[in-house]
């Protein structure tokens, strides 16, 4: 079984690259006009953000339940393979905070083995993405659920640090979020004050240090001088080499883990959670940076990019990497206009590994507590909240029930039920706004110079006028309507001109009206039908059965075939 895997890895992988090549990475384009100015710019940029990754790397992979190497690892593939093969000049890929609950789940019922195939499997799901030119799709995802998703991730960040925040001596957090500040109450007095003011002073410096320095993140300066201060004045906090041992300062080799069917089938769920996290989240990122330099990114380039990072670095343990919309901010401003900047952040992560992988040892846990509360803040879009509450009921319900089931009950269901729930509330607008209408008797529409009030119609003959899309939502009104007639017309006009789109359940209707019709002998005639609709009918060999004559493309042409019909029924 582990041979077999390792094959297929190597295969997909192959195939994957190969997809990117062929999808012409930004990377190639970029080459084109790229100058020495332009790489000096590269490269400045690149240091910095590879510098101010680094806490950030350690800080997510902690808080998600993994060694803090596996961090930088994700950093060093993920960030080089996303700006190597992806589809935007300055996305800088690597581990965010939206995957540290769903990672954290993962290992506690997987073990790192399971981290490892659900992030390769979510690679595979990206790549076919891509290749199937989903990227646009993604874009279409509700705002309500994505801020609601965000803000509950936010939420549990926030909560998952409060042990490292303030020192508590507990053994263990549990995972459910009640149980989580149940222990938290229970076991404050055991607060460790040497870690508050870690944690709070990592916060100010993490908010206030921009006004001393743009180019230097406070969140580095926090973890510089709290990481000097616990090592030279033995201050009693816990730091990753207490809990975690030594980093090794050299890179790993890649690993396959022992995995069965069984597996596969129990992490697919969560693999498809990554995967869709991962396509939002990046290009998300691309479309913020696009607006920053005025760009263009190839989204469907980007998903494949994020595949095969993705792919690659669960290969040599590290988790799930996408785009990071802070670091990308980052680089662009600091001149960074080509990959070769998230290249060159990726190399630095590596040469700070081997070199100084020692020294974070003794970074303390209460620093990076403080820089994932400002993370956390960060990602609470809370006014991005306040303002859809303000908005529609429905976009209201869409965004507390994903907020809720993320928070109280799980992620996967939250998405699930979130788009599902946002599904149903967009058909019942569009069942709102579509309406059939008998319109023989003379109604006001003065500013419609096509309306029926200005046709002369035929004694026997009655028109409906349906109107917006003709899908399954809103086929029962059309039913409904035409119950309403109290005689059966000797013909029957159903004008679609204002009919933008017709599902198989509008067509079915539309079949069922038809014989409906045809038993009553009534004749059928449909009037304007926009191409769109008209194909439609072709498709489904319902244009033969009405027949083409008694498909008009004005109103003006169908009640002159009315008229006709009814001479020949005289």
């Amino acid at each position: 079984m582990r041979l077999i895997f390792v094959e297929f890895c190597v295969t997909t992988s192959i195939i994957c690259i190969l997809a990117s090549v062929m999808f012409v990475p930004k990377l190639f384009v970029t080459f084109k006009n790229y100058s020495r100015e332009q790489f000096y710019r590269d490269l400045i940029s690149g240091i910095v953000v590879g510098v101010v990754a680094l806490p950030l790397c350690i800080a997510f992979a902690i808080a998600s339940g993994v060694s803090p190497e596996k961090g930088i690892v994700t950093g060093i593939i993920g960030g080089f393979l996303i700006s190597f093969l992806g589809g935007s000049r300055v996305q800088i890929g690597g581990p965010t905070g939206a995957f540290i609950v769903i990672v954290y789940g993962i290992v506690q019922e997987f073990g790192i083995d399971g981290l490892i195939i659900a992030t390769f499997l979510a690679g595979i799901i990206l790549v076919i993405m891509g290749l199937a030119r989903m990227g646009s799709v993604i874009k279409f995802i509700p705002h309500p659920l994505i801020v609601g998703f965000t803000s509950g991730i936010a939420l549990i960040i926030f909560s998952s640090q409060m042990k490292d925040f303030f020192g508590l001596s507990m053994e263990t957090v549990p995972a459910d979020f009640v149980e989580k500040w149940r222990e938290y109450f229970l076991n404050f007095n055991t607060v460790n004050v040497y870690a508050i003011s870690i944690a709070f002073g990592t916060i100010l410096l993490s908010i206030f240090f921009t006004k001393v320095s743009n180019r230097i993140p406070g969140s580095l300066v926090a973890l510089l001088l709290s990481t000097i201060a616990v090592h030279y004045f033995n201050m009693d906090v816990e730091t990753i080499g207490s809990k975690f041992g030594e980093i090794p300062s050299a890179f790993p080799a890649p690993h396959v883990p022992d995995f069965n069917f069984f597996t596969i089938q129990k992490l697919i769920q969560p693999a498809f959670t990554i995967a869709l996290l991962c396509g939002i989240e990046s290009l998300l990122s691309a479309v913020v940076a696009d607006g920053m330099i005025g760009g263009n990114h190839k989204s469907n380039v980007e998903l494949v990019g994020q595949g095969v990072a993705n792919i690659v670095s669960s290969l040599f343990g590290g988790i799930p990497a996408t785009g990071a919309i802070a670091r990308t901010a980052t680089n662009v401003k600091n001149g960074g206009r080509t990959p070769v900047a998230g290249i060159v952040h990726s190399l630095v992560l590596l040469l700070i590994m081997l070199v100084a992988g020692k020294w974070a040892t003794h970074i303390p846990l209460s620093c990076l507590a403080g820089i994932l509360v400002v993370v956390a803040y960060n990602m609470s879009e809370w006014r991005s909240f306040i303002a859809v509450l303000r908005t529609s009921k429905s976009d209201g319900a869409v965004l507390l029930a994903t907020f809720t089931l993320t928070v109280f009950v799980d992620l996967t269901v939250a998405i699930e039920i979130g788009m599902v729930l946002a599904v149903f509330l967009f058909m019942h607008r569009m069942t709102q706004i579509s309406n059939v209408n008998i319109v023989t008797k003379k109604i006001n529409e003065e500013d419609d110079l096509q309306a029926i009030s200005r046709y002369k119609v035929p004694e026997g003959v009655e028109v409906f006028e349906v109107t917006g899309p003709m899908f399954f939502g809103a086929a029962y009104k059309f039913k409904e309507s035409l119950q309403l007639m109290k005689e059966t017309p000797k013909v029957l006009i159903i004008r679609m001109r204002s009919v933008p789109v017709i599902d198989a359940t509008g067509l079915h209707t539309l079949e069922e009206v038809f014989r409906q019709s045809k038993h009553k002998g009534t004749k059928f005639i449909l009037s304007g039908i926009r191409p769109v609709v008209y194909l439609e009918l072709e498709k489904s060999h319902l244009m033969e059965l009405i027949s083409k004559e008694n498909v008009c493309p004005d109103i003006d042409t169908a009640l002159a075939r009315a008229e006709n019909l009814l001479g020949e029924t005289e």
